[in-house]
């Protein structure tokens, strides 16, 4: 069983954090929610709908980028994003376009094709493309790989700034700093089963040791490791 008994929400405004040891089911369950992976048994939805049953009208409403995007390697950064215009039906998609790709410094990039492209950009170009319809639910698998300390800014603010104005996010990565600056709950999980869901301040109450607030290092050891 790659993830059991697995129960939780994520409200528009609320960053949650996703973490586990490797294997503990965290890309399954992203997976699961965007509608890749069908689950043997439960019920997903995203923004109310049903992602098996109403799957393009949740899908209408997420994003989501992987740990390794797959881009189409002889389309250009901006042919991706026509793409991604013409698939959510986007009017007008150049002005918002351009002002990802400005925002993630790939403005002067915007003609080379995919397969030029350094991880880093690559990562950067899946961002911009799951930015451009303004998704209400955006998931992120390992956000950060690939991308320069610039970068690396620019895509913490920009998931702050997304959450401010309303998106429901999660976070999955195994870099327990990022998900601890940006997140305001937390979702710990180990073999399949769900060991801690809840506010980042219960977190660091119930995992306290002397009495101050536990890092997130110190809460995934002890709930993963006892």
């Amino acid at each position: 069983m790659a993830v059991e008994g697995l129960s939780f929400e994520v409200n528009a405004g609320e960053i949650l954090g996703l973490v586990g040891p490797n294997g503990a089911g965290k890309t399954t369950t992203l997976r699961s929610l965007v509608g890749i992976i069908t689950p043997t048994r439960g019920e997903l939805a995203v923004g109310g709908y049903n992602i098996t049953q109403e799957s393009i009208n949740a899908k209408r409403l997420l994003a989501y980028v992987p740990d390794d995007p797959k881009l189409f390697d002889s389309l250009t950064i901006w042919e991706h994003l026509q793409f991604i215009a013409s698939t959510y039906r986007i009017r007008d998609f150049s002005e918002p376009a351009t002002r990802l790709l400005e925002r993630f410094e790939l403005l002067e990039k915007r003609d080379t094709i995919a397969q030029e492209l350094s991880r880093g950009m690559r990562q950067k170009v899946a961002i911009c493309c799951a930015y451009l319809h303004d998704p209400k639910v955006i998931l992120f698998d390992e956000p950060l790989t690939g991308l320069d300390p610039r970068g690396i800014r620019t895509a913490k603010d920009s998931i702050t700034e997304n959450a401010r104005s309303g998106a429901a996010v999660i976070i999955s990565s195994h870099l327990l700093s990022l998900v601890e600056d940006l997140c305001t709950h937390y979702l710990i999980l180990s073999r399949g089963k769900m060991l801690f869901f809840g506010r980042k301040e219960d977190a660091q109450a119930q995992y306290a040791g002397t009495g101050d607030s536990a890092s997130l290092e110190e809460i995934f050891f002890r709930a993963t490791e006892g």
